[in-house]
């Protein structure tokens, strides 16, 4: 069914068209997934040139409203930019294995780190990175091999965005993960740029992957240092080497790398940003520190850097000083060092314990890191269902994939041990069905 047939799209222009599409889409008269008329039918609905419906798709693609699906034609997007992401209500007494965030229970306190924070009024002559913070995080980062310019910005895609709005243009070609960290391809789409997909297995990104989003003009690239969301993959030092060499060969090509797991992490790190020229390598504390501290350390060559200062400052101007107080102290504390190590072992414990109890029921699941299971399937949809009517909420790959096979993710941040073996039950109970015909 297409949308004419339930949603009249309305408009003379392209701008007209444009916005009745988006009202569609921000009254919830257009769902994801809706199938827009193809242009040429649209066109003649409503007595306007094939040109004036094709930009005003172009433009929706560019502010990532809608997308195009191949054969299945012009859709909605499943998380359009228009449309604000909060929980979803689930029916009573269904375990949340959805979220992809940490378990609060594993943060550390934040009571000696506010305690210890005893700021004067700031203003704006005050402002821009605490050279406390920065001092501390030049330290770890040139422990791990990572040595640049240094500032601050209101967590990882906060700087992705500030950084690739500073470098390219809408339409450019950006070379992201396949599957990936949902949050961000969404990005890509809002700033009107074109997703390239590079295969991950175990190892992280493949070379082959980078090679060909390299050698079909990607302008910038977007690697997961460690805990790649979902799969859980980190990058080898074999695999660093190779997509180092293959980076050095593409000077002009923006690199940015992503270490969200950071202090969580029991693997060493292998960075790959600085192989290149213009590179931005993320440390954000979401992780192990807290979501709602919106801060992350990015490193950089000077020119990366300062555009990305440049582009802050035409907007939020900087991460607050008290803020950036508050994360310097927990990064001092010990407790809190504390916290961060018996969280590591927690979700690891959790994880392997996921994958061993699958793996005893014939289902395959990989996650060496990070907070998720991620699990092949034949039917997203269906895996999905099956689970919900089972009392476990789990999210369908498709807001993570471009061209990659199918999958769900299960974070496992609060999946209780009692659980566990129900848990891998209905996971292997809704997947039989399609295993069997396959």
């Amino acid at each position: 069914m297409t949308v004419a047939e339930h949603y009249q799209i309305t408009g003379a222009g392209a701008a007209d068209i444009t916005a009745s599409v988006e009202a569609g889409v921000r009254d919830g008269h257009l769902l994801p997934g809706a199938a827009l008329p193809p242009v040429r039918r649209l066109a003649a609905e409503l007595g306007v040139a094939t040109a004036t419906v094709a930009n005003a798709y172009r433009t929706l693609r560019q502010r990532g409203v809608i997308e195009t699906a191949g054969r299945h034609g012009t859709r909605v997007r499943h998380r359009s930019a228009l449309l604000h992401r909060g929980p979803q209500p689930l029916p009573a007494g269904t375990l949340d294995l959805s979220n992809g965030e940490p378990d609060p229970s594993l943060l550390p306190d934040l009571t000696a780190a506010l305690a210890a924070v005893h700021p004067a009024p700031g203003g704006y002559a005050d402002a821009g990175p605490c050279p406390g913070l920065l001092d501390i995080a030049r330290d770890r980062l040139a422990r791990d091999g990572v040595t640049g310019a240094l500032t601050v910005t209101g967590g990882a895609l906060d700087g992705i965005d500030r950084v690739l709005s500073a470098h390219l243009r809408p339409g450019d070609a950006v070379g992201i993960e396949d599957p990936c960290w949902a949050n961000l391809r969404d990005l890509v789409a809002a700033l009107g740029m074109h997703p390239y997909p590079m295969p991950v297995d175990r190892e992280g990104p493949t070379a082959e992957g980078l090679a060909d989003a390299l050698r079909g003009g990607a302008r910038a690239v977007i690697l997961t240092s460690r805990a790649h969301n979902p799969t859980g993959a980190d990058i080898s030092a074999a695999r660093a080497l190779r997509l180092r060499a293959l980076l050095e060969r593409h000077p002009d090509t923006l690199v940015i790398e992503d270490d969200h797991w950071a202090e969580l992490s029991t693997r060493p790190l292998h960075p790959v940003a600085d192989a290149a020229t213009h590179w931005l390598f993320l440390r954000s504390v979401s992780k192990p520190y807290g979501p709602d501290l919106r801060l992350a350390v990015a490193c950089g060559d000077h020119d990366t850097v300062t555009r990305l200062e440049g582009r802050m400052r035409l907007g939020s101007g900087w991460v607050s000083t008290v803020l950036q107080q508050v994360v310097a102290a927990l990064m001092n504390d010990p407790a809190a060092a504390r916290t961060i190590r018996n969280a590591s072992r927690t979700y690891r414990d959790r994880r392997q314990a996921l994958i061993a109890a699958l793996a005893a029921r014939g289902v395959p699941a990989i996650g060496d890191s990070g907070l998720n299971v991620w699990i092949p399937v034949t039917d997203e949809t269906t895996t999905v269902t099956a689970l919900r009517d089972r009392g476990y909420a789990v999210a369908a790959g498709a807001a993570h994939r471009l061209q990659s096979p199918p999958g769900v993710r299960v974070t496992v941040t609060n999946l209780p041990d009692h659980r566990l073996g129900d848990l891998a039950d209905a996971i292997a109970a809704g997947l039989r069905p399609h295993r069997s015909r396959a």
